[in-house]
């Protein structure tokens, strides 16, 4: 079943790229108390993940801020050093945090997982992006196939109410 507003989010390790190396992660470490927008990508490098997805939210960080985000998060279903070494290329440090989910076993337990063997890639991430707040999903944005009109950063900052 797919994850929907008003769900939390299920608990699931992720391995981040740190300065020290790889490091595990929890959904608990990332999401307990803050809210956080997270985007997924159905893989570091592709070309609209590069060019557009990852971009929008590293360029529009302040303004989710100001929308009282406390953390943007990248999911990929890619391995930590591949993840790490796109937020060198795109150059992003520490306004995102890098998600390697390498088996896909986040993306498959919010039932957002997606089979691009045709193309070589095998099990991936939906594109998508979601606002949670304190673990629980508040905005949820999946893009339809082959699309990138929902999940950027610029959709999200429209349809999200200012903090108090």
């Amino acid at each position: 079943m797919t994850i929907k507003v008003g769900d939390s989010l299920p608990d699931a390790t992720f391995m981040v790229p740190t300065a020290d190396g790889p490091a595990p992660r929890t959904t608990a470490d990332i999401f307990t108390g803050k809210k956080v927008a997270l985007f997924a990508v159905p893989g570091a490098y592709t070309p609209t993940c590069s060019a557009k997805h990852l971009p929008s939210y590293k360029e529009k960080a302040a303004e989710l801020a100001a929308k009282g985000v406390d953390a943007i998060a990248c999911l990929s279903v890619n391995d930590v050093f591949v993840m790490g070494a796109w937020a060198k290329d795109q150059g992003v440090s520490d306004e995102i945090i890098m998600l390697a989910d390498g088996s896909g076993n986040f993306a498959k337990a919010i039932g957002l997982e997606m089979d691009a063997s045709k193309f070589g890639m095998g099990v991936r991430s939906q594109r998508f992006s979601l606002v949670a707040d304190n673990g629980v999903v508040t905005h949820l944005f999946v893009e339809a196939p082959a699309e990138y009109k929902v999940s950027g950063a610029e959709y999200m900052l429209e349809h999200m109410q200012a903090s108090p």
